[in-house]
């Protein structure tokens, strides 16, 4: 049995994620695809850069999806984030990787359109294949949807699939939160952390 590890933000689900899931599941026998998720005493945080939670995400995934995929949340961080920091040489970062792998069974790979996090993934022997980076980003449907929230003209309709759209109108007031906020994020080593339980 092979199992495609997909982990992404996944904020929202794009037609690119899309793509990209329905190319690993003609590769592996088992797709499970893990949205990151960070946790502070088992509270998720969210923020402009992660609008959506778990359970949106996962409810985005399951519309297209259903039970074809499977969608778990151990691609979770524990505050204080910065223990995860430096990788490699922190505990905590390993826990993460054994976290990921909870309940494969046989053979993996991860899949990643990110030539640097490749990097990272394959520090981590968690056997990357690296594909090729799809023009459509996540962050760039969030920026539209902000701009909608905040009366402007926007396409971000146009970049996700139809069922998620309707997720997405549902949740519109969690948009319309963060279009007015300032990204409380900070960038780490390529990734992105919540400042929120950062060094808590």
């Amino acid at each position: 049995m092979i199992t495609a590890l997909y982990l992404a933000h996944l904020n929202p689900v794009t037609n690119a994620h899309v793509e990209i899931i329905n190319e690993l599941k003609k590769q592996a026998d088992v797709v499970k695809v893990m949205p990151v998720v960070f946790k502070d005493e088992g509270r998720e945080i969210n923020s402009k850069s992660f609008p959506f939670n778990f359970k949106t995400r996962k409810k985005m995934l399951e519309s297209i999806f259903g039970d074809s995929i499977k969608i778990t949340d151990d691609y979770a961080f524990h505050s204080p984030f910065k223990k995860y920091l430096p990788p490699l040489v922190r505990r905590k970062s390993w826990k993460l990787r054994k976290q990921i792998l909870d309940g494969v069974e046989g053979d993996y790979f991860s899949y990643t359109g990110d030539k640097a996090e490749g990097y990272m993934l394959k520090m981590y022997r968690l056997k990357p294949k690296i594909g090729e980076r799809k023009s459509l980003s996540a962050t760039s449907v969030k920026e539209k949807m902000y701009d909608a929230a905040l009366g402007e003209k926007s396409s971000w309709i146009e970049d996700v699939p139809e069922n998620i759209v309707k997720i997405i109108e549902d949740e519109w007031k969690t948009v319309e939160k963060y279009a007015n906020e300032e990204d409380q994020t900070t960038r780490i080593v390529g990734m992105k952390f919540p400042k929120e339980g950062y060094s808590k």
